[in-house]
């Protein structure tokens, strides 16, 4: 099994079941109450925007909180007005209370400073986890079915035998949980990637930030989420979709997550991360990850044991639901609808016990390609590569370098060696094909006898 191409980021035109629009949209805010947070926590939201900003309209006020101005953050600036805190500056005539500029006066700067001291988070206005935690669940049950025909469109680039790719549909439908398992450079990064490619076909709305116990956890994260084409930018005054409906500026519109974590990965990455400086959380990787795939790339390779890094996923894996802690000690529920990849070159004997492999729903071997599936990946690559192929010259790769030094078959190898042909024939002037002299060389740079 191989890819004719390997990229860090799954993109491309993977024609998608269902309707890509988001079956969820944030209702749109009206009044303070519907927020969900208290006035006086915005307020202080908004002295420390206006403490580390300067001077700032009122429209970008609104902006950088992302709350409707009218109804909501006019309400927030004239309450700090009345106590003395900010005061305008300047103001426009004709252009309404939302083009006046404010500052923060010496009494706000105090109160600034006292809200700092409790948490420095200066940002979008979080969303209640109450509220994301329903919303989450919402978005959960409209995840794309996937049926042979649109696996075959998915998995077009890739070739792998028939019994492989059966087992892989049900596992994408299930939502769930997949382990795969094989010699390395087979192809178990490329179905992953491959599963993502469909999985940012689909949109899905998160908030910038969840509002716990006082507490804040920033969620979106512009390195691993990506957003949906169509809200290129935060649309905070008015909080307009394409369409022209009105929603809740605190929401992102993304395209489902697919989150890849490797050999970095650690226990403490997979709960609450505490910034002790700014004195608000990080979501870990898995809520990140909430409504779309989370990769474990190598498996086995990480800084923490494979045991106890399995012993953190067996209830999320069963319930569907995650435990995080507080740095208070409060644990607090969030919904765990991620499919989870666990690929790995380990044999899993090495890895995991019977208890459980029980729990993960789909095991997958990627096994090594046949003669015939090898045929095929090398066809691909020469093309794509543009090497000049011919049967003979694989015939003699083969029995020489395979067969008679016992050596097995990867996925990766046409690959790999397409690209030494190239390099060797560039340098000798030559046109890259596969001839006995090209393969030879390019087989004795790349093969290392273990």
């Amino acid at each position: 099994m191989a890819s004719n191409t390997s990229s860090p980021r799954p993109t491309g035109p993977i024609a998608s079941p269902q309707p890509s629009g988001p079956v969820f949209v944030p209702p749109p805010i009206n009044k303070l109450d519907d927020t969900g947070l208290s006035p006086l926590w915005l307020q202080d939201l908004a002295l420390k925007i206006l403490y580390f900003q300067g001077y700032l309209s009122g429209f970008k006020v609104a902006e950088e909180i992302a709350l409707p101005f009218a109804g909501v953050t006019d309400q927030i600036l004239e309450s700090l007005k009345r106590e003395k805190l900010v005061e305008v500056k300047s103001s426009s005539m004709g252009l309404g209370e939302g083009s006046y500029q404010f500052a923060i006066t010496g009494a706000g700067i105090e109160r600034a400073r006292e809200a700092l001291e409790r948490n420095q988070y200066a940002g979008p206005a979080p969303v209640p986890i109450e509220t994301y935690n329903a919303a989450i669940r919402k978005q959960s049950a409209h995840r794309v079915v996937v049926t042979q025909r649109h696996m075959r469109q998915l998995l077009a680039q890739l070739v792998m035998s028939n019994t492989t790719f059966e087992q892989l549909g049900p596992a994408l439908n299930s939502g769930t949980s997949i382990f795969l398992y094989g010699p390395p450079g087979n192809g178990k990064t490329s179905v992953a990637r491959a599963f993502g490619s469909m999985v940012l076909q689909q949109d899905m709305y998160i908030p910038f930030a969840l509002f716990v116990d006082g507490q804040v956890i920033k969620l979106y994260d512009s390195v691993n989420h990506l957003r949906a084409p169509d809200e290129d930018s935060t649309s905070a005054g008015t909080g307009s979709l394409r369409s022209g409906q009105r929603r809740d500026p605190r929401w992102v519109h993304i395209r489902r997550p697919f989150i890849v974590v490797g050999g970095e990965l650690t226990l403490a990455g997979l709960d609450l991360v505490f910034n002790d400086t700014h004195k608000f959380y990080e979501a870990p990787f898995q809520v990140k990850a909430n409504g779309g795939i989370l990769l474990i790339d190598d498996f086995g390779r990480q800084q923490v044991r494979p045991r106890d890094l399995l012993n953190r996923w067996i209830v999320p894996l069963e319930n569907r639901v995650d435990f995080l802690t507080l740095h208070t000690g409060r644990k607090i529920e969030i919904p765990f609808d991620v499919l989870v990849v666990f690929s790995t070159n380990l044999p899993p004997r090495d890895l995991v016990d019977e208890a459980f492999l029980r729990r993960l729903r789909h095991k997958i071997e990627i096994g090594d390609p046949s003669y015939e599936e090898f045929r095929q990946i090398f066809q691909r690559v020469a093309q794509a590569k543009k090497v000049v192929y011919n049967d003979q010259g694989l015939a003699y790769l083969l029995q020489e370098w395979y067969i008679k030094r016992n050596r097995k078959l990867r996925a990766s190898h046409p690959r790999d060696l397409c690209d030494q042909i190239i390099d060797i024939a560039r340098y000798r002037g030559l046109e890259p094909s596969m001839t006995r002299e090209l393969l030879d060389l390019a087989a004795q740079s790349y093969f290392v006898e273990l």
